[in-house]
C-alpha cells in the first residue's frame, strides 16, 4: 500500500464539500453516473477500433451501469464495465486536478449553497461531490487490456490510499460508506430510483439497481383457514431505472423542455436550466444530428487556453470524443451539446477530422444553425440581453475569425454608445439606422473604463456634429479585433483616435492660416516635449478641451502589432502619441507667442499629461506633474 498526498487544490475543494457547502447534495449520484457512462462509451469504441481490447472481452459484451445499496451497512455502490483506470489513472484523475483553472474554481467558491453547487462539475470536479455524503471512499478499477487492478481509497482529508488488488474484468467500482444520518437517505430505493430518473433517465447504457426484498407466499384460502403461516424469503432484484435511450436520436416532437434540460444537465454537470435548445436532425448530402446546448451561465473556464470543449461527437450512437476543439469554432467554445454522424469512420483520427469534408460541412451547417437560434433569441431584448452579458465577447472574437459569417456575427454584437446611456446596448443595424444619410462610417473609441471613454475630449466634435461613437471599453480584445472587422454593409470601422474628425467646416485656406498662426508654439511644444511625443499640431476636433492625444493613422498597424505582442506577455514599448492642441481655447491663444520660457515649457507638459489622463493613460511622472501645476497656479493668484 502507497499513501499520496492530495494535490493543494484538490485538498481544499475537498474541504469545501465535506464542510457540507451544498444544499443539493444528490446530484453526487449524478456524477458519478455521468462518469461511469463516458468510460463505457470510451470502451465501447475501443471495441470497434481496436482489435486487441476486442478480443480480450466477452462477445456479449454490453455497457451498463450498476447500482446497490446497504440500508444496514449505511453504504451505496456504483459499478460500470467501462474501460476502467490504471494506478497512474486514478493519481492523475483523483489525486490531481491537472486544469490550472482549478484554483480560479476554489476561489470562485461564495458559500453560497445555491451558487456554489452551480460550479460543480465547471472543472471536471464532479467526482469529488461524493464526500459532501461520504465518510470514507473505494474506487476499484482494472483498465481495459491491462492485468493489474487498483483501488484507491480516501476519507476526503489531506491523503488517499493506492494498492494493486485483483479484479476480474475492466471497469470500475465505488463502494461509498455513507456519513451516518446525514446522507442515508442515499441507501434507501426508492430514493436512488427517483435521483435517477430525475439526472439520468436519458444516459444511453442501462442502469440497474440491484437490491434484495423480502417476498411472502401467496396461501390458498385452505390454507388460511387451515392457520398456515406464510413462508417468507429474500429475493434478489436487477431493475433498470432509466430509458437508456440517446435523447438527441428522437422526435423533437416527443420531447418536452424539462427532459431537454434533464439531459443538458447530465453531460454539462450544470445545476441550472439552458438559456437555449437547438435541436437539429440534417439530411440529404450529409446525415446527422446535432443537440446544442447555450448554458445560462458562461463556463468559467471560456477564456483559458486550456478549456475544455463542451461538444461530444458520436457516430452512429457510438461515442468518438468529447476532447476536440475544432468541432465548432473556438468562438462558440460555450456551447454544450452531441454531435452525432450517420457517414463518418468508426475509426476516424484527430487529423481525419480536421480535413474530412463531412465533417467540414457538420460544422459549417452547426455554425449557420446556432447563428440562426442567436438571431432569433435577440427579438427577446431582455432574454438577449441576459445573453449578451455572458457571450458577447466571444462574437467579437467570432466577427474576426469567421469571414464567411462575419456578417451575421456582427449583427448580434451589441455595443455601449455615446447615445445610449449607461447600461444599454446598441447594435450596427441600429447605428446605421439612426445615422445621417451622409455618414459613411462607423466611429468607436476603445479604452479601458467607459466613464472616461464617454467624457474623452476626441468626442467632443461628434457629439456636436451629432454623430453617434460606440464606447469599446474592453481594451484587451477591442483593440486587437475591431479594426480587423474592415467594415459593416460597406460602413468602414473607424476609430476616432486615428482619423478626421468629421464635417468640420472649415476651407483648405482657413486650416492653412490657423496652421501658420500657431506653426511657431506648436514647434516650442514639439521641441520641449520631445520623444514623449511623435508630432504636435493643431485640430478642430476640440470644441471644450485644450488638447488631446491620439494615434498617428499611419501607424495604428503597427501599434496594433505592439498590442497583440503584449497580449502575448511579450515586453514592447508604447508608440508615443500625437498631441493635438485647440487653437480656440484660451490657453492655446495665450500660450502663442508668450515670452515666459519656464512657463511655456510648464504648460507644454500639462497639455500632454492632462490630455492623457482624459484618456485613461498612465501620465510618465506624476509628481513632476503636480510639481508643474503648482507652478502655474500659483503664477495665476
Amino acid at each position: 500500500m502507497a499513501k499520496h498526498q492530495f494535490q493543494t487544490e484538490v485538498g481544499q475543494l475537498l474541504h469545501l464539500m465535506t464542510h457540507s457547502l451544498y444544499s443539493n447534495k444528490e446530484i453526487f449520484i449524478r456524477e458519478l453516473v455521468s462518469n461511469a457512462s463516458d468510460a463505457i462509451d470510451k470502451l465501447n469504441y475501443l471495441k470497434l477500433t481496436d482489435e486487441k481490447i476486442k478480443a480480450a472481452l466477452p462477445e456479449d459484451w454490453k455497457g451498463e451501469v450498476n447500482i446497490s445499496f446497504d440500508e444496514a451497512d449505511k453504504s451505496l455502490t456504483i459499478v460500470d464495465n467501462g474501460i476502467g483506470m490504471n494506478g497512474e489513472d486514478l493519481i492523475a484523475s483523483i489525486g490531481t486536478i491537472a486544469k490550472s483553472g482549478t484554483k480560479s474554481f476554489v476561489e470562485a467558491m461564495t458559500g453560497d449553497a445555491k451558487k456554489d453547487s452551480n460550479l460543480i462539475g465547471q472543472f471536471g470536479v464532479g467526482f469529488y461531490s461524493v464526500f459532501m455524503v461520504a465518510s470514507h471512499v473505494d474506487v476499484i478499477s482494472k483498465k481495459a487490456g491491462e492485468e493489474v487492478a487498483y483501488k484507491w481509497s480516501s476519507d476526503g482529508t489531506g491523503e488517499f490510499d493506492l494498492t494493486e488488488v485483483t479484479k476480474e474484468s475492466s471497469g470500475t467500482v465505488i463502494y461509498i460508506k455513507l456519513k451516518d444520518e446525514e446522507a442515508d437517505e442515499f441507501a434507501v430505493k426508492e430514493r436512488i430510483k427517483t435521483i435517477v430518473g430525475k439526472y439520468s433517465n436519458h444516459i444511453a447504457y442501462p442502469i440497474f439497481l440491484n437490491y434484495s426484498e423480502e417476498v411472502t407466499e401467496e396461501l390458498s384460502e385452505e390454507d388460511t383457514k387451515a392457520g398456515k403461516e406464510a413462508k417468507k424469503t429474500i429475493e434478489k432484484r436487477n431493475e433498470k431505472i432509466n430509458e437508456a435511450t440517446a435523447l438527441w436520436m428522437q422526435a423533437k416532437s416527443k420531447l418536452k423542455a424539462e427532459e431537454y434540460n434533464d439531459f443538458y444537465k447530465s453531460i454539462s454537470h450544470d445545476s441550472q436550466d439552458p438559456m437555449a435548445v437547438i435541436h437539429t436532425k440534417a439530411e440529404g448530402v450529409n446525415e446527422y444530428t446535432t443537440l446544442f446546448y447555450i448554458p445560462a451561465i458562461a463556463p468559467m473556464d471560456m477564456y483559458r487556453a486550456d478549456y475544455q470543449p463542451g461538444v461530444k461527437l458520436y457516430v452512429k450512437r457510438v461515442f468518438i470524443t468529447d476532447s476536440e476543439k475544432e468541432l465548432l469554432p473556438t468562438y462558440l467554445r460555450f456551447v454544450r451539446g452531441i454531435i452525432d454522424s450517420e457517414d463518418l469512420p468508426l475509426n476516424v483520427s484527430r487529423e481525419i477530422l480536421q480535413e474530412n469534408r463531412v465533417m467540414a460541412n457538420i460544422k459549417q451547417g452547426s455554425v449557420k444553425k446556432i447563428l440562426s437560434e442567436i438571431k432569433k433569441m435577440s427579438k427577446d431584448e431582455e432574454k438577449y440581453a441576459t445573453f449578451i452579458e455572458q457571450y458577447n465577447r466571444p462574437l467579437k472574437e467570432g466577427a474576426y475569425q469567421d469571414f464567411t459569417n462575419k456578417e451575421a456575427i456582427l449583427e448580434l454584437i451589441r455595443f455601449k454608445s455615446s447615445k445610449a446611456e449607461s447600461g444599454k446596448m446598441t447594435s450596427l443595424a441600429a447605428y446605421k439606422e439612426a445615422a445621417d444619410s451622409e455618414q459613411k462610417a462607423i466611429y468607436y473609441i476603445v479604452g479601458e473604463n467607459e466613464n472616461v471613454l464617454r467624457n474623452s475630449p476626441l468626442l467632443e466634435a461628434y457629439k456636436k456634429n451629432d454623430i453617434e461613437v460606440l464606447i469599446l471599453d474592453d481594451k484587451e480584445i477591442d483593440e486587437i479585433i475591431t479594426p480587423m472587422y474592415g467594415a459593416y454593409q460597406e460602413w468602414e470601422f473607424k476609430d476616432i483616435t486615428s482619423c478626421e474628425a468629421p464635417k468640420v467646416e472649415q476651407t483648405e485656406e482657413e486650416k492653412k492660416e490657423v496652421e501658420e498662426k500657431f506653426e511657431d508654439i506648436t514647434k516650442k511644444i514639439k521641441d520641449i516635449l520631445g520623444e514623449a511625443v511623435s508630432d504636435v499640431r493643431v485640430t478642430t476636433r476640440l470644441s471644450e478641451s485644450p488638447s488631446c492625444v491620439v494615434k498617428d493613422s499611419g501607424d495604428a498597424q503597427m501599434a496594433q502589432m505592439a498590442q497583440m505582442m503584449r497580449a502575448m506577455g511579450q515586453a514592447m514599448p508604447e508608440t508615443a502619441p500625437i498631441l493635438e492642441i485647440n487653437p480656440e481655447h484660451e490657453i492655446v491663444t495665450k500660450l502663442n507667442g508668450l515670452a515666459n520660457d519656464s512657463l511655456v515649457q510648464d504648460v507644454s507638459w500639462v497639455l500632454l499629461d492632462q490630455a492623457k489622463l482624459s484618456e485613461g493613460m498612465e501620465i510618465t511622472d506624476a509628481v513632476a506633474f503636480a510639481q508643474r501645476l503648482n507652478r502655474i497656479t500659483a503664477k495665476a493668484l
